[in-house]
C-alpha cells in the first residue's frame, strides 16, 4: 500500500481505478450517473496545486493499481470540499478512513479547517468517513441530498487514525495473500 500525493502522471492509473468502479459507488461519488472520466475531468483531477486543491492517490501492494483518491478543493478562506472514493474491493477494509485522516492532516496544514461535503443522503458511508474527524452537522436538502460540515482539529481524539487504519488494511491484505496460496 501506498498513498502519495497525486500527480499529472497518475492520469493513466486514476482512469484504470474510475473502471473499476461499479455504477453505483459512481453515482454515489458523482452524486450523478457517469460511465467515463473525460479527458477535461483527468486533467482537473490529476493538475492540482496541492495547496487550494489537494488530492491523495492510493495504490495497491503492487504499487500498479489506483485503489483510492482523497481530495479537497478550497471553496473558502479556511473551509474545503472533501471528497472520498475507494474502488468496490477495497470498500469496508479502512482505507477510506485512512485517506480521510491523511486529507485532513493536509487540510490543515494548508490552513483549511473545516470539510463540506454535498451528499446523497443515502450515503452513509462517507458521512461515516466524516464522523470520524469530529462533530458533523448535517443539513437536509432537495432531491435526496445532504450538505454536511465538519470542524477539523489537529489535536481531535484519535489524531493518527490513518496511520493505524493502513496498517490494520496492511494485515488485512497479508492475511488474505497468505490464504490465497
Amino acid at each position: 500500500m501506498a498513498i502519495e500525493p497525486i500527480r499529472p502522471e497518475h492520469r493513466g492509473a486514476l482512469e484504470r481505478g474510475f473502471a473499476q468502479l461499479s455504477e453505483q459507488s459512481r453515482y454515489m461519488r458523482f452524486l450523478a450517473p457517469m460511465e467515463t472520466l473525460s479527458q477535461s475531468m483527468l486533467t482537473y483531477l490529476t493538475e492540482v496545486d496541492h495547496h487550494d486543491h489537494e488530492a491523495l492517490i492510493a495504490f495497491d501492494r503492487a504499487g500498479k493499481a489506483a485503489v483510492g483518491v482523497a481530495r479537497f478543493v478550497r471553496t473558502g478562506e479556511r473551509s474545503a470540499e472533501a471528497a472520498v472514493t475507494v474502488v468496490d474491493g477495497w470498500q469496508g477494509l479502512g482505507l477510506g478512513t485512512a485517506l480521510t485522516s491523511l486529507l485532513a492532516e493536509r487540510a490543515l496544514d494548508e490552513g483549511v479547517d473545516r470539510f463540506t461535503a454535498l451528499l446523497l443522503s443515502e450515503n452513509r458511508e462517507m458521512l461515516g468517513l466524516l464522523e470520524s474527524l469530529g462533530q458533523v452537522t448535517v443539513t437536509e436538502r432537495e432531491s435526496g441530498t445532504v450538505s454536511v460540515e465538519v470542524p477539523l482539529e489537529r489535536e481531535r481524539p484519535g489524531a493518527g487514525k490513518g496511520l493505524y487504519a493502513l496498517l490494520r488494511i496492511a494485515r488485512r491484505v497479508a492475511a488474505a495473500a497468505r490464504s490465497a496460496r
